[in-house]
């Protein structure tokens, strides 16, 4: 299964409430690649990437995100993989 990724913008309470470690954990579970980090817009920031049906699972669960977040938007673009070796949270 060839690899795609995607580089989303999450917007709503999402900075502050364990968004970046649930996403990491999540994606770790799912086997896939990429980070995570705060803007400083408010918004959070996922590059992620993997088999596509599996990308797509981690962007279901982005929609909702943790109990304590309250996603409102999500933006997802169609990026080309960079071949990162696992899933991080960047600072």
């Amino acid at each position: 299964m060839d690899a795609c990724a995607r580089r989303v913008f999450v917007t709503g309470e999402v900075q502050g409430v364990g968004f970046r470690h649930y996403t990491k954990l999540r994606a770790r579970e799912l086997g896939l690649a990429g980070w995570v980090q705060n803007l400083p817009d408010g918004r959070v920031e996922v590059w992620v990437e993997g088999p596509e049906t599996i990308v797509e699972e981690l962007l279901d669960w982005l929609r909702i995100g943790p109990s304590s977040a309250h996603v409102r938007e999500l933006e997802a673009r169609e990026v080309e993989p960079a071949a990162h070796e696992r899933f991080e949270v960047r600072r």
